[in-house]
């Protein structure tokens, strides 16, 4: 999971609520920006904080940014349904918080936000200037995860979110252990399950809907990640790009989380991408 260094937003942003057709979200916005404005959608296991350290950045280059908590994810309540995570659904979602901070938006996924992304455009490009994926692939991801996700899924229907817990801290590095604060606990126990094990299933079994993206003109796509990435394999979201006509960056000393381990240098290539695009 992304850890970001802080769950208190900046002083250029504020924790709000964002009012939609599909119910209210959770939010991190920065309110105000002359060149534009854009939605930040996080990955699995993640939150609007893992954005925390780009929004200063993207703020002070002219862009209000809307980073926000999915139905289900953190502070944004969902049902104990699991068809109410079904990808559409989620994309849907999408739609709605783009039309409610106002289109056209620049649109950012990380991870599996990227693919909830890529289904809400493929389902309406419309209200979309740009999309980025950050650190998100083709289709399924790697096998070793795969199997981390069912083992995750497997704790989940049978323990409780703070049994949970304590077995993942469990198996954490003493450099991991470190960073692990009550935040991320609360983060993790705010969670639905349900959620969890929905999108965690779509992550094990994702299509390659490349070609129906890279069919979404005139669309700019901007395909972005660490150096090192064990979710997606780097050659593959190389060649992900060049399949896309996109945009290449990679972030030096980044893994899969670029947002946190390298903020300064993510937020000036997301930003570069986007002044490109006005």
């Amino acid at each position: 999971m992304s850890r970001p260094p802080t769950f208190t937003p900046p002083p250029c942003a504020r924790a709000d609520r964002l009012p939609t057709s599909r119910g209210d979200f959770a939010v991190h916005d920065t309110l105000s920006g002359d060149k534009g404005t854009a939605l930040l959608l996080p990955g699995y296991t993640g939150s609007k904080e893992d954005f925390i350290a780009l929004l200063t950045p993207l703020s002070e280059a002219g862009y209000r940014v809307v980073a926000v908590d999915g139905r289900g994810q953190f502070e944004s309540s969902g049902p104990d349904d699991e068809l109410a995570y079904a990808q559409a659904e989620l994309a849907e979602d999408v739609l709605a918080q783009a039309e409610a901070i106002g289109t056209p938006v620049h649109l950012l996924g990380h991870s599996l936000g990227g693919q909830i992304a890529r289904a809400a455009v493929l389902l309406d490009a419309a209200p979309f200037v740009s999309l980025t994926l950050m650190s998100s692939g083709p289709a399924q991801v790697a096998p070793a995860q795969q199997q981390k996700i069912k083992l995750l899924s497997d704790a989940l229907a049978v323990m409780g979110m703070d049994r949970v817990w304590e077995a993942m801290t469990a198996l954490d590095t003493p450099e991991e252990a470190d960073t692990d604060g009550e935040d991320l606990r609360r983060r993790w126990l705010l969670h639905n399950p349900a959620q969890l094990i929905a999108t965690g299933r779509q992550l094990t079994v994702e299509p390659d809907r490349v070609d129906q993206l890279a069919a979404v003109q005139p669309l700019p796509k901007h395909v972005l990640s660490g150096e090192r990435d064990d979710t997606w394999p780097v050659p593959l979201l190389d060649a992900m790009a060049e399949r896309l006509g996109a945009r290449r960056t990679l972030i030096a000393g980044a893994e899969h989380s670029p947002n946190t381990d390298r903020p300064r240098e993510t937020a000036e290539a997301i930003a570069a991408f986007w002044d490109d695009q006005g």
